[in-house]
């Protein structure tokens, strides 16, 4: 793999690398071997499914299932080998970078997969905006060490001059619901012209995954191509959209290597968002040991709580409703749903944080961990007392099933991300999913090739 990149360049530095992919006559279907991140199969049913989709589902890669640490990543790092000497996995013949596209009944995505160097946070090239738990990033970085591969990209965003009217910079993040066709203003030149180029001609995968998401895979090894590519990026900055922990695994192993090397780079996938708006949703919280009436109870009179006899839907629009005006939560478990927002203005002085910008002190992730969490509810943030969802329903079918209490929460709005971002303050963890994600498995960067 060549390492020297751009060295040059003040922004994103982009090196193509020899992609890891299944062999597609070697396994029963593509979207039978993927699977989310990581960090979005939570539920033992849901790692289970996936195991049993194929023998060879990238699950067993990136969740290796035995009874110690160790043991896990000594699997991970066995069936890697295992399948690379059987050809199950193989590397594409020469380096390249990757056109990336997903795609469903709502909302088209492009962008480019490649090997990013990884840069000090300091310089500001690639931006974070939420705080990582560090036993996670350890749990990564004993993964990658062992199995010494990029196992699933990272998502980033940045925003190219074609911006919609009315954004600016490059480190934001849209939302968006309606599908996009790639069509801002302006002349499609860059990396935008080398994507739509790619998107003409016959993909090397195509397959369509069990959420409805159809996804497409191009490789660009044209060196011509490849240096426009890296031109154009090497003028911007980007936000990670999702992938924290895996960022700090990477600049971590960048500190425990010799450089320069292969693990001088990450593996990231890369969106302009001024063409392509991701969507934004909440990440909600479920409490293993706090039922429900324990949590309304301990809440007093600082919170203003209604019970909501209703469906899901309806109360999610309740919540939405009261989240325009100020902080709100949905506590769900006992077969109701409880709306808890208006929170005492001095319990919020006392709990809240100073020495941070009044965006930070107001979001409802903040007041969640500091004021209910922290001060209220006594909970500690750590995996045997909170678990972060992805999915609302299952959240609250986890809390009705277990007992415990499902905090379910309202997206925070992308402007307030990505001006927390451009100040280098981060949002409590796990405060928001963007979307949508890469599927794992597609591509993966083996660190010996």
């Amino acid at each position: 793999m060549n390492t020297a990149g751009h060295t040059d360049v003040h922004g994103l530095d982009l090196i193509p690398f020899r992609g890891v992919r299944y062999d597609s006559e070697r396994v029963g279907s593509l979207a039978a071997v993927t699977s989310p991140p990581y960090d979005v199969v939570v539920r033992p049913d849901g790692l289970l499914e996936l195991e049993s989709s194929d023998p060879h589902n990238i699950v067993r890669l990136i969740l290796p299932q035995a009874t110690t640490p160790a043991a896990r990543n000594r699997q991970a790092a066995d069936t890697l080998h295992d399948w690379l000497s059987e050809g199950i996995l193989s590397p594409d013949p020469v380096p390249g970078l990757y056109v990336y596209e997903q795609r469903d009944s709502e909302i088209l995505q492009r962008g480019i997969v490649g090997a990013l160097r990884l840069s000090d946070p300091a310089r500001g090239i690639v931006l974070p905006h939420e705080d990582v738990m560090p036993d996670v990033v350890e749990d990564r970085a004993a993964l990658l060490r062992a199995t010494a591969a990029n196992l699933e990209p990272l998502l980033l965003t940045y925003r190219s001059e074609g911006a919609a009217a009315g954004t600016t910079g490059d480190t934001a993040v849209d939302t968006g619901t309606g599908t996009s066709d790639g069509a801002a203003s302006g002349a499609t030149v860059g990396t935008a012209a080398v994507i739509e180029r790619a998107a003409k001609h016959k993909p090397l995968l195509s397959t369509t995954t069990e959420d409805g998401f159809s996804h497409r895979l191009w490789a660009v090894t044209d060196p011509a191509e490849i240096a426009e590519i890296q031109s154009d990026l090497g003028r911007h900055q980007a936000l990670i959209a999702d992938g924290h922990h895996r960022w700090a695994t990477y600049l971590r192993l960048r500190a425990e290597h010799v450089s320069p090397g292969p693990w001088d780079f990450g593996l990231v996938l890369l969106v302009d968002t001024a063409r392509y708006p991701l969507r934004v949703r909440a990440i909600h919280r479920y409490l293993h040991r706090l039922p429900v009436a324990e949590a309304l109870s301990a809440l007093g009179d600082s919170f203003r709580v209604r019970t909501l006899r209703c469906p899901l839907s309806e109360a999610r629009a309740a919540l939405a409703d009261a989240a325009s005006e100020g902080n709100a939560f949905l506590l769900a478990g006992d077969g109701s749903y409880h709306l808890v927002d208006r929170p005492s203005a001095d319990l919020l002085a006392r709990t809240v944080p100073l020495g941070r910008p009044d965006a930070w002190r107001t979001l409802d992730a903040t007041v969640l961990h500091a004021t209910l969490l922290d001060h209220i509810w006594r909970i500690p943030d750590a995996p045997d007392h909170i678990a972060y969802i992805h999915h609302t329903e299952a959240t609250v079918e986890k809390a009705e099933r277990e007992g415990g209490t499902a905090v379910l929460m309202h997206p925070v709005r992308e402007e307030v991300v990505r001006d927390l971002a451009r100040q280098g303050v981060t949002m409590p963890r796990k405060s928001t999913s963007f979307g949508p994600k890469p599927a794992t498995g597609l591509v993966l960067r083996d660190l010996a090739f």
